[in-house]
Order: C-alpha cells, then sequence, then structure tokens
C-alpha cells in the first residue's frame, strides 16, 4: 500500500483506494476536460451518480459541505463513499466542500477524506494566506490535497450566504502570491457563477426565445488572465448549476414554486472545461433533479407512501443528469 492514500478493506480484500485529485487534474488539464464534483447528501444521489460514471468510466469527485455532514453525518457518508468504490471500481476522491475553518478541514482529513477546500474568501488576503497555508501543511503531511478560494461568489449554499453586493471577482494580480505562499494544489475563482437556483435577478438577464432567462456571460477574461499567470496549474468552479429548465418545468407542474430560477448556460461551463478550469462543482442541479423526480411521482401516486417509490424516479433522474454532464458539458467520459 502506498502512504497517505485511504485504502478500504472489506473481508480481508484491499480494494481500490479513494484517490486525491492530483493525477486527476493533471489528466484534465492536458486533455482539455473537466472533472465534476457533484455534492452528496444521501444514497440515492451518490448511488445516481456513481451508476451514471461507470457507464460512462469517468472519473468522480464526490463531495460533502458541513451542511451535509450535519445532516447525514460523516461516517454514513465515508461509508456510502466506500460502498461505491466496492460497486464501480472508479478513481474516486472524497472532498470537503467550503471548509469554514481549520477545525472542519482536520476532521475530515482524519476521518478519511482525500481532498479538502479550506474557503478562505471572507477573511481578508493575508488571513486567507495565513488560514490556508496552515490547512495545506496538515493536509500535505497526511497525503492530503488542497483547494482554497480567491474571490467571493453570490449566492447560498447551505451555510454560505453572500450578498450580490459583497461578492467579488478574483483579481489575477494576486492568484500568483496567493498560490506560492499557500502551496494550495487546486485554486478556486470567481469569474461570475453564483450558488443556488437563483443565481441572477432577472433584470440582470435577458431572455431567449423560449421565455428562459439567459444570465450575463463567464468573465473569461478574467479566467484567461489567470491562466497566464499560472500556467498548467488547476482552476476550479464553484456555482456552476444549469438549473436545467425540464426539472425546474417538472417542480413548478406538480406543486413547486421555481419561477425565475436561471443558472450556468451550459456551453459557457464547457468552454472553460476546455481552458485551466479541471473541476466544476454541481449541487443544485443534482437537489432540483431529486426533487423533481418525488414530487412527479407523488402527484401522479397520492396514494403511495413508501420512499422506495418515490426515490427509485427520483435516483433515476440523478442518473440522467449526471450522465449528461459527464457527456456534454464536463466531457470526461471515457477518462478514468
Amino acid at each position: 500500500m502506498m502512504a497517505g492514500q485511504t485504502y478500504f478493506i472489506i473481508r480481508g480484500v484491499v480494494l481500490m483506494p479513494l484517490v486525491t485529485t492530483k493525477e486527476m487534474f493533471k489528466k484534465a488539464y492536458e486533455g482539455g476536460y473537466a472533472i465534476g464534483a457533484f455534492n452528496v447528501n444521501n444514497m440515492e444521489i451518490i448511488q445516481g451518480i456513481t451508476e451514471a460514471a461507470k457507464e460512462d468510466n469517468a472519473p468522480l469527485i464526490l463531495q460533502v459541505s458541513a451542511g451535509a455532514r450535519k445532516y447525514a453525518k460523516h461516517a454514513y457518508l465515508v461509508k456510502l463513499v466506500e460502498a461505491a468504490l466496492v460497486d464501480t471500481d472508479l478513481p474516486i476522491a472524497l472532498h470537503l466542500d467550503h471548509g469554514a475553518d481549520f477545525d472542519i478541514c482536520k476532521s475530515c482529513i482524519d476521518g478519511g477524506f482525500s481532498s479538502v477546500m479550506i474557503d478562505g474568501s471572507k477573511h481578508s488576503f493575508e488571513d486567507n494566506i495565513a488560514l490556508t497555508k496552515r490547512v495545506v501543511e496538515y493536509a500535505h503531511a497526511h497525503g492530503v490535497v488542497v483547494e482554497g478560494e480567491l474571490g467571493k461568489l453570490a449566492g447560498i449554499e447551505d451555510d454560505v450566504h453572500v450578498k450580490a453586493e459583497d461578492a467579488s471577482y478574483t483579481r489575477p494580480d494576486e492568484v500568483e502570491e496567493f498560490v506560492k505562499r499557500t502551496g494550495v494544489d487546486s485554486l478556486a475563482i470567481a469569474i461570475g457563477t453564483s450558488h443556488g437556483a437563483f443565481k441572477f435577478k432577472p433584470e440582470q438577464c435577458t431572455r431567449n426565445a423560449d421565455g428562459i432567462l439567459v444570465p450575463p456571460e463567464l468573465r473569461f477574461d478574467i479566467l484567461a488572465e489567470i491562466e497566464k499567470r499560472l500556467p498548467n496549474f488547476p482552476i476550479v468552479l464553484h456555482g456552476a448549476s444549469s438549473v436545467i429548465p425540464k426539472y425546474v418545468k417538472i417542480i413548478n407542474e406538480n406543486g413547486g414554486n421555481l419561477a425565475d430560477a436561471v443558472g450556468i448556460p451550459e456551453e459557457q461551463l464547457r468552454k472553460a472545461a476546455k481552458s485551466a478550469v479541471c473541476k466544476i462543482n454541481i449541487d443544485s442541479d443534482l437537489r432540483l433533479a431529486l426533487t423533481a423526480g418525488i414530487r412527479e411521482y407523488m402527484t401522479a401516486h397520492p396514494d403511495h407512501f413508501d420512499p422506495r417509490q418515490y426515490l427509485t424516479p427520483a435516483r433515476a433522474y440523478i442518473k440522467e443528469l449526471v450522465k449528461h454532464k459527464i457527456d456534454t458539458v464536463l466531457g470526461c467520459n471515457g477518462k478514468a
């Protein structure tokens, strides 16, 4: 066994270990594609994601937020990911999304995660560096990789709440110093993506011929400048769900109220994936797909109450969504 890797042993058999994102990102950068980082909260979501990835032979990042750890508990989530390794034999990284402080990062590193994110973006530049460097030193000593963040994304995701007026783009003139002084392995940047299903106000958008809201274009000029300053360095996009109209429509037709929900156009994400962006985070789209499946089923079968009945189509929508993302947006099919 290699030091610094998390192995699972069942009945004396050593299974495929969790991997870090280091080799994943190297291949993605060189191949012009991105890895999907899918947020997980329960068994059905993990099953839908991993079944799609197995069919497409795609590498995976399964990521857990602080909210997911509170909801499902750390031990349950780790064991569900262990089951995914048994079932798929895919290269899978288990990643902490939006670690708020050193303690939660340490807990996840000690608890078997292969990758963590420390989100110091709410702090000053110097304090962000100090916090991120502390996490990097501990993580690297335990064979775990670290994602840092510069810039602030607007929107809401679990415990992360940033008002639009408090959001800020990443400053390219800061990235080299930040990476050099912290030693991070990847960097999340802000170029116009946003957390949640309501990423933009209607007045910020235009409407296409079908009446669908179209948000402003991502700041690819900032991305290009960062790529120039950090050659061959993996970049991460948070808040990158597309809020797919199909699932929003199903929800709204079955008792939901998601008027003017809008996400990031998928063609822009594919363009980003062909550049330095090696990791694209997807969370809201998963929630929408799961909810669409449940609402649609319960409307058609109001007399049913067995969770297995309504969670089966919900899981199928998760699988459908993830397969679409892998094939059309990320471009990582066949790259495992």
